[in-house]
């Protein structure tokens, strides 16, 4: 058994963090001593290193503690996918520090922006967080969804890759136009009467996806020309920012 103390010092978690936890259910003590010493076991531990892992796929605690507190919770899920996010993450330090060394050797040239490039990670840490789906969100669009015919559900898509084909009419103008900001709530619109209430937070997430260089690029790109993802992620900060 361990106390809060070493617990928190092996985890970098704060000791006011833990006690949260604790109030909240989210990492319960495992014993608490007759002089209120919390203390906890290697079953706790594990618990806690998934709480990290899905922090750092930014759920918020309530979702956490609701995705392991769920019998479907798969263990074995979320340690593949901690150790790819790491791996990722490893990839791009290693990248910073190959940039790093080149500039000290030879100097800025030719001008290199590509070791800063975050896409990667952003991208499988939101595809990640979507597969964990009980989030409120999450449990919206399968009430939406329930009872929707295949042909119903294709008809909803092709309406939806419309109004990316509308962005790509478009990308010619300044992403903050009124046009481009007209069209983001529209596609915002759109997912909240068909899919879930999408909050700015949530669109935002979604943005961040369609620029991430992935597939949901290329097929956005596909209906609307090169560079259409990019356009309608800059027009949603746009949207937003204007509020």
């Amino acid at each position: 058994m361990m106390t809060v103390h070493e617990v928190s010092k092996i985890s970098g978690v704060s000791i006011r963090a833990l006690h949260h936890y604790d109030n909240i259910g989210l990492l319960p003590a495992t014993e608490v001593t007759d002089a209120g010493y919390r203390l906890y076991d290697e079953t706790a531990l594990e618990r806690l290193q998934h709480i990290l892992l899905f922090k750092e796929l930014e759920f918020p605690l309530k979702d956490i503690k609701n995705i392991l507190d769920s019998p479907d919770f798969d263990r074995s899920k979320a340690l593949e996918q901690q150790i790819h996010l790491l791996e990722l993450r490893k990839q791009h330090l290693e990248n910073l520090i190959d940039l790093a060394r080149g500039i000290k050797m030879i100097g800025v040239k030719p001008m290199s922006f590509e070791a800063f490039d975050t896409r990667k990670i952003d991208e499988y840490a939101a595809q990640a967080k979507a597969s964990w789906g009980k989030t409120d969100a999450y449990k919206e669009y399968e009430k939406k969804s329930e009872g929707r015919s295949k042909e119903t559900q294709q008809k909803l898509n092709v309406e939806m890759m419309s109004i990316f084909a509308e962005f790509g009419e478009i990308k010619g103008l300044s992403p903050d136009s009124k046009d481009a900001v007209a069209l983001a709530k529209k596609l915002q619109d759109h997912i909240t009467e068909h899919y879930y209430t999408c909050t700015d937070e949530i669109l935002l997430g979604l943005g961040t996806m369609y620029a991430g260089g992935g597939e949901l690029t290329t097929n956005i790109d596909k209906v609307g020309g090169e560079g259409t993802a990019v356009f309608a992620c800059e027009a949603i900060k746009a949207m937003i920012a204007l509020k």
